[in-house]
């Protein structure tokens, strides 16, 4: 090797320190990769993404051929630089250590850290691009690649590992979830809540959406005939509730409009109003969103009337609140619906007590608690653990709330206040 020119030699180890650089890049961007983003580029044709998502499905082999190349480049790297150290400063132990020095500090700068670096900053472009060079490299060094990993795998059973465990890239729910709250730019804000929304669906149940049994509009079959034919005639609804005496006596569902044409008609009676009875859709109390939207398609219904396990009414549900949930308030308003609270000059709402807590919520971008109560009425209840009397204030979740009138045992009308950082029960 005396022959050798200096100049030559300097250029090889620069050629080795560049080949140990991209096996450092290559494997850095193969590791961080976008496995989705790749997926999707391979399905579309990509020669580049195909072979490196088949790199990626035999990882013990494609680090093999990685670490292989890149030992035996830092290897000869190493022994060109100390053939150039004592053809500089001579044969003696000065120059072998500082040769050991400049050697580590050239693999550290030029063949490790930048190019990991560059590796990780853009892994989507390099990973596919090295995997040209890869996919050969290992199909020509298989042999040495497949010897090193029988011991690979043996120290890997000894320690009771799975080789492809670290290989395994399912996403959860929550994982999903992360991804998509995370995804900036690239989706719309819009979208983004809708998707995220449709994960909630398992987690919320019908009695936090249902319109209550006390604002449900219903007929009483047992009423006077032209209390009844005025009653349909004020409605806002294209169906109602029909029951005999009790609200608990629920005996079908009646489409409004099928009936309104008959009403002027003198041989209209109450024989014929049963007639036009349609059966009701029952709902079990705490059933998820999600399973009720399908029940809803699977049985072309789009309302129905949640009952709890003794058969008592607890309110009525629609498809428009499921799809509420998903793609947030509907632009136009509902016949029957009014806004959940009225602004005062002070900041503060005046609300029914009736209003549930998911609207409130939602509407008027409160933080009231959904894990117990699902009313302001409810909550109000839980925390005064007492019957509550007009005036009466009490501090909920930071939000100053008045008691303003009480019907029976129930809250009326009840003033929140804007939000406060603490604070007690007054």
């Amino acid at each position: 090797m005396d022959s050798i020119p200096l100049g030559a030699l300097l250029g090889a180890l620069s050629v080795l320190l560049l080949i140990s650089g991209f096996f450092a890049m290559a494997e850095t961007s193969m590791m961080a990769v976008n496995r989705y983003r790749l997926r999707t580029l391979a399905r579309a044709g990509h020669r580049g993404a195909k072979l490196a998502e088949w790199l990626l499905s035999n990882t013990d082999k494609l680090l093999g051929v990685v670490l292989l190349g890149n030992n035996l480049i830092n290897a000869a790297s190493a022994a060109l630089v100390t053939v150039i150290t004592f053809r500089l400063f001579g044969q003696n132990e000065v120059a072998l250590s500082l040769g050991t020095l400049v050697v580590t500090f050239l693999i550290l700068v030029f063949s490790e850290v930048t190019p990991k670096v560059v590796g990780a900053s853009y892994p989507d472009r390099i990973a596919p691009a090295a995997s040209f060079i890869l996919a050969p490299m290992l199909k020509l060094c298989y042999p040495a690649v497949w010897f090193v990993n029988l011991f690979v795998q043996f120290l890997l059973r000894v320690m009771r590992l799975k080789a492809d465990a670290a290989s395994e890239n399912s996403m959860g729910v929550e994982e999903l979830r992360t991804l998509l709250a995370e995804s900036g730019t690239f989706l719309p804000a819009q979208h983004r809540g809708i998707l995220l929304n449709l994960f909630d669906l398992e987690h919320i149940t019908v009695d936090d959406v249902m319109r209550p049994r006390g604002q449900i509009e219903a007929i009483d079959i047992e009423a006077d005939l032209d209390e009844i034919v005025h009653q349909l005639n004020t409605s806002h609804h294209a169906r109602l509730p029909v029951y005999a005496g009790e609200a608990n006596n629920v005996i079908g569902m009646l489409h409004v409009r099928r009936v309104l044409a008959r009403l002027r008609e003198e041989d209209f009676d109450l024989a014929e109003l049963r007639g036009a009875l349609r059966e009701a859709y029952f709902i079990p109390s705490g059933t998820n969103l999600y399973t009720q939207l399908a029940q809803f398609q699977a049985t072309r219904q789009s309302l129905g009337l949640v009952v709890d396990e003794y058969g008592e009414l607890l309110g009525l549900v629609a498809l428009e609140d499921i799809l509420e949930e998903i793609v947030g308030e509907f632009a136009s308003v509902r016949p029957g619906d009014q806004e959940p609270g009225l602004r005062q000059e002070d900041g503060s709402y005046l609300v029914e007590g009736a209003v549930s807590l998911r609207e409130l919520n939602r509407k008027l971008k409160l933080d009231f608690p959904l894990n117990g109560a699902r009313t302001l009425n409810g909550l109000i209840l839980d925390h005064l653990e007492a019957m509550p009397e007009p005036g009466v204030s009490v501090l909920m979740a930071g939000y100053p709330v008045e008691i303003v009138q009480v019907h029976g045992r129930m809250v009326k009308t009840a003033r929140i206040g804007p939000r406060r950082t603490t604070g007690n029960v007054a």
